[in-house]
């Protein structure tokens, strides 16, 4: 499979979790210890709906859908990025969507834009081996609204100096790509690319994407893929 940047395109733009690196199963597996042991259900296919989202608003936000009191949310976002952290040397790249980065580094101006904290997000990109790739690397610490908001898209292209409209975005979930579309961007699904089973939706939309090697979906305006 290749891939080709759009006519015009200036910059690229990457989510971390689920789109540069298949961290979703290792982030599942802290979430699930860390709520269990809150009382707090979270239902795997609602973890990989609310992916892009930080920790410290999902934990309320489940809290609510499940009627129960909100805890302590700055401790429990402690504890699971700690969870995450013990097992984040398991973690390995996606390596579809890090032949484009890898492709296009030096060519056009590269960034992440994540929902995930800055100190996690940096060991992940690390830990993959494209820590020094990127020219800006944006997190939720560095804005208060987050996807589906377009502000951590909105501030990577900033940081980059190119104008939204001319980036390329790459995402693996519907709040992402919801951002990237609020934020005019072309906005690419990479799920079809990722193996089977990093998403449990993988198979279906792979089904889905066009026949000649499953190949992504891309569009600006209606979110791509969808």
């Amino acid at each position: 499979m290749t891939w080709t940047a759009p006519a015009g395109t200036a910059a690229l733009i990457f989510d971390c979790d689920g789109t540069l690196a298949d961290t979703m199963p290792a982030h599942f597996r802290a979430w699930s210890v860390v709520m269990a042991a809150a009382g707090i259900p979270f239902p795997e296919a609602r973890f990989y709906q609310l992916g892009g989202m930080p920790t410290s608003k999902i934990i309320p936000l489940m809290c609510e859908e499940a009627g129960l009191p909100v805890p302590d949310v700055a401790a429990l976002t402690v504890a699971k990025e700690a969870a995450f952290l013990e097992v984040i040397e398991s973690v390995r790249p996606l390596a579809p969507v890090l032949a484009v980065a890898e492709e296009y580094r030096g060519r056009l101006p590269l960034a992440v834009a994540s929902g995930g904290y800055r100190r996690v997000v940096s060991r992940t990109l690390a830990v993959i081996g494209v820590g020094g790739w990127f020219d800006a690397v944006v997190c939720a610490d560095d804005t208060e609204r987050h996807k589906p908001d377009p502000d951590v898209f909105l501030e990577a292209a900033r940081r980059l100096g190119v104008e939204p409209t001319r980036c390329v975005a790459f995402e693996d979930t519907d709040l992402g790509l919801e951002a990237v579309r609020r934020a005019h961007m072309i906005g690419v699904d990479v799920r079809p690319w990722v193996a089977v089973g990093s998403h449990p939706d993988a198979l279906a939309r792979c089904s889905l994407a066009s026949a000649s090697g499953c190949e992504p979906k891309t569009g600006r305006g209606p979110v791509a893929g969808r």
